[in-house]
């Protein structure tokens, strides 16, 4: 019996089994596809933006050089303000961005394909040890106390734990009868790959029409459509050149012609997320839980997200050192940032829709992108700046991902962070929290030292996540830090070298 199985091998499903083998978990990947490579992948079509959030989850597991020799990206990624991403179109000036604060190692986000994330991920997760199967189309789920049994035809797979990682139209969330509520379509969306004889009727980048929009990407041939009929014909019929050339025509307002298709397909703007994102021993991640528009490419990266969560507290749950309570915390934690990231496609869709009223809020949202402060709010919010979990505390780093603290020997937090541990940085010049630490040996990594800039806190713990779980004054109280570990690592024990408690109870509760 496996530890924990996951019904899905795209870029969610392989993180979140790449954080479960860190923690020496079994784990057991099942993927519909027989093979890791198609052209929906690769690049044009596979090209996707990694959030500054996403791109440091990377970093802190040791994986950003892999990731970006793969996406063939040199120098550094945080060098400077590039391209911060669009609203409905719309796009945001560089220059405008606030930055202020302790920046994180890949503030900036980079691009990549879906391909080179899941080489590097896939690799990664054989290193540690998962098992990865493909050409395995799951098509029933059964569960019960003891753990979740996943057949694919004639085979049973047998897991303590499992997550669906399939996509939109998630078997898993299918079968367990998931309430996966939302709003319906409002328009289709295509992409196509096609030779186009006279691409230059078509202005490059974003065009917002009276019909819709047009996106005209860099690679020749690679055009983005909106069209709004209500996602009537999303998978309804064949994407044939003749369908395809009027659609563009009507939304581009141009007579351009499609000479010869060689790839497309359709998508819509619904809007829906699951009520909970567990089951017993089923949970779910990525498009299984929360599907909207590709507006603001921020579907992989919300599910990158979902997965870092996850992880450590799926693998503190198997291992037995999880505090009572931990697990509920995923859903609450990670369901109002995917509402959140719905409502924020949403208002993109609103401010295109075709109408009297859409260019007046569109010149509204407009003049406040224009701003410094408006333009910073929306690439905070579209970077992942701007998460911050409730975790009951007022104190202004915690719930919020970690600053990339540098201690003065040179070492950061991103270092620390690489075993998937969690950290407590003790800044205090007489280590206060040095004897307290100890009682979470194995599963707190416990470091101490100036650093370069330490906000004006004198310690830090930082959960494996790389979220802050609580901070310290100047002389931090190492009962409160106590009750923090207590809280997010469960009771103390004496643990070994891999993580896993040998005595203890491992049952305190998250208040």
């Amino acid at each position: 019996m496996y530890d924990v199985m996951i019904v899905g091998g795209g870029p969610v499903g392989l993180l979140l089994a790449c954080e479960l083998g860190l923690s020496g978990c079994s784990v057991l990947v099942l993927e519909r596809e027989p093979q890791p490579h198609s052209v929906w992948r690769s690049p044009p079509l596979g090209m996707r933006g990694l959030s500054a959030a996403s791109a440091e989850a990377f970093h802190r597991r040791g994986m950003l050089p892999r990731l970006l020799a793969a996406s063939g990206i040199t120098g550094e990624v945080g060098a400077g303000p590039r391209s911060v991403g669009h609203f409905a179109g719309m796009m945001l000036d560089p220059a405008k961005v606030d930055l202020s604060g302790l920046p994180g190692p890949a503030i900036h986000g980079l691009m990549s394909s879906l391909d080179a994330v899941e080489t590097v991920l896939s690799d990664r997760a054989a290193d540690l040890g998962v098992e990865i199967r493909r050409g395995v189309p799951v098509d029933a789920v059964e569960q019960d106390e003891e753990g979740v049994i996943a057949r694919a035809g004639h085979h049973a797979y047998r897991g303590r734990w499992l997550v669906g990682c399939d996509g939109g139209r998630s078997t898993v969330r299918k079968l367990l009868g998931f309430d996966f509520v939302g709003t319906g379509p409002q328009l289709t969306g295509y992409v196509m790959l096609a030779d186009i004889a006279d691409p230059e009727k078509l202005r490059r980048g974003f065009s917002l029409t009276p019909a819709g929009m047009v996106v005209r990407m860099p690679t020749p041939g690679h055009v983005g459509m909106m069209d709004f009929d209500g996602g009537a014909f999303d998978r309804s019929q064949p994407l044939t050149r003749d369908h395809l050339q009027a659609v563009l025509r009507r939304v581009s307002g141009t007579d351009v012609t499609v000479d010869d298709v060689r790839l497309a397909s359709s998508f819509t703007d619904r809007a829906m997320q699951t009520t909970t994102y567990r089951d017993g021993r089923v949970l779910l991640a990525g498009d299984a839980a929360h599907i909207h528009s590709p507006l603001g490419g921020q579907g992989l990266n919300l599910g990158l997200g979902d997965a870092l969560n996850l992880g450590w507290k799926l693998a503190a749950t198997v291992r037995g050192s999880a505090p009572a309570g931990l697990l509920d915390t995923y859903t609450r934690e990670r369901h109002p940032i995917g509402a959140a990231v719905l409502d924020w496609s949403r208002a993109q869709v609103a401010v295109m829709r075709p109408g009297s009223h859409a260019p007046a809020l569109r010149a509204l949202v407009g003049d406040l992108l224009a701003t410094r402060d408006g333009t910073t709010y929306a690439f905070r919010t579209v970077s992942g700046a701007s998460i911050r979990y409730d975790l009951h505390s007022d104190h202004p780093l915690v719930g919020r991902h970690a600053p990339e603290f540098r201690l003065q020997d040179g070492t950061s937090l991103g270092d620390l962070l690489a075993d998937g541990r969690g950290v407590a940085l003790d800044f205090s010049t007489d280590r206060v929290l040095r004897d307290p630490a100890t009682g979470w040996t194995g599963r707190i990594r416990y470091v101490s030292g100036p650093a370069e800039d330490d906000l004006g806190c004198g310690a830090v713990l930082v959960r494996p996540d790389g979220v802050v779980a609580w901070a310290g004054d100047r002389r931090p109280d190492p009962a409160a830090f106590a009750r923090a570990a207590d809280r997010w690592f469960g009771t103390r024990s004496t643990a070994d070298a891999g993580g896993r408690p040998v005595s203890g109870t491992g049952r305190g509760r998250l208040g």
